[in-house]
C-alpha cells in the first residue's frame, strides 16, 4: 500500500492537472455576449466604451466578473484619486485605494482615464481652511498636481485636471482656488499637469454642457483661456448626468460638441448616466432610457474627435443619483441585480448596425465597407469572462491544495 506521502502527492497532482473551476453561474441577461459595448464601439472607430468603478465594489465577485468581461475597455476610479482621498493631510498622500484600479485596469488590459486633480469639492480640510496667499496656494497646486501624476505618470492615458469650474450661466464658480488665484488658477493647473506627465491628455471636465448653452460658452472661453496662456489643454469632458426623456436634440447635441473641436481639442462623455425623473420607472421610460443613451452615442460617433463614452457605473447598484437625488435613478445600463436592462440591448443593437454582427462597417459613420480588423488596428483583445475565472479559480486551487498538502506533510 503506497505510503501516506506517495497518496497525497497523487492526489495533488490529478488535482492540478485534471480540475479547472467554472466561473459563477450566470442569468442569461447578466452573461457577457459575444461582442461587448467596448468592441462595437473600437469597431465603429472610437477609442473606447468604459465604465467609473470603485475599490469598494470590488470585493463582489458578480460585480468584479463582470467589469472584467470585455464588456469595457476603459475604467475611471470615481472618488479615489480626488484630493481628499489622495492627500488628505499637507505633508501624507495616500495612493493605496486608487492603486487598486490602476492594477485593475493593467490586469485587463483596459485604459485607465484619471479624476480629478483641481475641483472645489472634496477637498481635505487644510485646502479649505488655510490662509493662503497666492504664492502659497501655486506651491500648493504645483505640489500636489505633480506628486499625483507623477505617481501614476505613463499609467493614465487621460486626466480630468480641473472639474466643474463653471456655473449655470457661464460664469466662474467661487472656489478657494478662484478667490486666491483668480481665473488664471485654470491655465496654472493644465501647465503644472503637462509638466508631469507630458504624455497624459489633459481635459476640462463639467456637467451640463450638453443642455445649457451660457454654460457650454462658459466652457469654451476655459479652452481659450488655457490655450491663449500657451498651456497644453487636449480635451472636454462632458459628464453626462442626463434625465430620461430630457435630451437636448441630436443636432443640437452634436453642435455643442463641435464647439470644442473646432477649437483643435478631443471630447468624450465622461460619467454618462441617464436617470428616470421618478420612481419606479415606467415601460415607456424605460424604453425612452434606451433611446437616449442611443441618442448620446449617435453624437459622439458623428463627431469625429469624440473619442470615447464612459458610463457613471454599469450598475445601479453602485449608482450615486439615488442617493443623492431621492425619488430619481436607475440610471445605468444594467439593474441592481446586474441584469441588462432594455437601454442596453437598445445600445448594443445600434452599436451593431453601424459596424454589422461580422465586424463589418455597416450604414453608420464606421469604416467604409469591407473588414475591420481589430488585431491589426493594434486593439489588445481582452478575454472571456471564462478564461479570466477559471484562471484565476485554477491558481487559487493550486494554492490551496499546495498549503495543505505540506501542512499535513510536516505532520506525517
Amino acid at each position: 500500500m503506497p505510503q501516506p506521502k506517495t497518496l497525497l502527492l497523487l492526489l495533488l497532482t490529478h488535482l492540478t492537472t485534471t480540475t479547472a473551476i467554472s466561473p459563477p453561474s450566470l442569468h442569461p441577461r447578466q452573461s457577457p455576449p459575444e461582442k461587448g459595448l467596448h468592441d462595437l464601439f473600437l469597431a465603429a472607430g472610437k477609442s473606447y466604451f468604459g465604465t467609473a468603478t470603485e475599490t469598494t465594489n470590488l470585493p463582489d465577485p458578480l460585480y468584479q466578473s463582470i467589469l472584467s468581461s470585455g464588456e469595457f475597455g476603459q475604467i475611471t476610479p470615481e472618488n479615489s484619486q480626488k484630493w481628499e482621498s489622495l492627500q488628505p493631510t499637507s505633508s501624507t498622500f495616500t495612493f493605496a485605494a486608487a492603486d487598486q484600479i490602476v492594477s485593475l485596469a493593467t490586469q485587463n488590459n483596459q485604459i485607465l482615464r484619471c479624476h480629478t486633480l483641481v475641483w472645489h469639492s472634496q477637498l481635505p480640510s487644510f485646502v479649505k481652511t488655510t490662509a493662503w496667499t497666492p504664492s502659497s496656494l501655486t506651491a500648493l497646486l504645483k505640489s500636489h498636481i505633480s506628486n499625483v501624476m507623477g505617481h501614476y505618470k505613463g499609467k493614465c492615458t487621460h486626466w480630468d485636471v480641473v472639474n466643474e469650474a463653471l456655473n449655470e450661466d457661464g460664469s466662474f464658480r467661487p472656489s478657494i482656488f478662484l478667490e486666491v488665484l483668480g481665473p488664471g488658477y485654470i491655465p496654472l493647473s493644465f501647465q503644472f499637469a503637462a509638466q508631469a506627465d507630458p504624455e497624459a491628455k489633459l481635459y476640462y471636465n463639467d456637467f451640463n454642457l450638453e443642455i445649457s448653452p451660457p454654460k457650454a460658452a462658459g466652457a469654451v472661453k476655459i479652452v481659450k483661456l488655457v490655450q491663449d496662456a500657451k498651456q497644453k489643454i487636449d480635451g472636454v469632458g462632458f459628464q453626462g448626468h442626463l434625465t430620461v426623456g430630457q435630451l437636448p436634440p441630436l443636432a443640437n447635441l452634436t453642435a455643442t460638441l463641435r464647439q470644442y473641436t473646432e477649437l483643435g481639442v478631443e471630447v468624450a462623455f465622461t460619467e454618462l448616466d441617464i436617470a428616470h425623473p421618478t420612481l419606479p420607472s415606467t415601460e415607456q421610460g424605460r424604453e425612452q432610457q434606451g433611446v437616449d443613451y442611443v441618442t448620446v452615442t449617435k453624437a459622439c460617433l458623428a463627431v469625429e474627435k469624440c473619442v470615447g463614452i464612459t458610463v457613471w457605473q454599469f450598475t445601479d447598484r453602485y449608482s450615486w443619483v439615488e442617493g443623492t437625488f431621492p425619488g430619481t435613478g436607475e440610471a445605468c445600463l444594467f439593474t441592481r441585480d446586474y441584469e441588462r436592462k432594455s437601454a442596453y440591448f437598445a445600445l448594443k443593437k445600434f452599436l451593431e448596425g453601424v459596424v454589422g454582427r461580422n465586424g463589418t462597417a455597416g450604414n453608420g459613420t464606421a469604416g467604409k465597407g469591407g473588414s475591420l480588423n481589430l488585431t491589426a488596428a493594434g486593439v489588445v483583445p481582452v478575454r472571456s469572462e471564462g478564461e479570466r475565472v477559471g484562471a484565476f479559480g485554477l491558481g487559487s486551487m493550486v494554492l490551496v491544495v499546495f498549503s495543505a498538502f505540506w501542512m499535513v506533510m510536516e505532520a506525517l
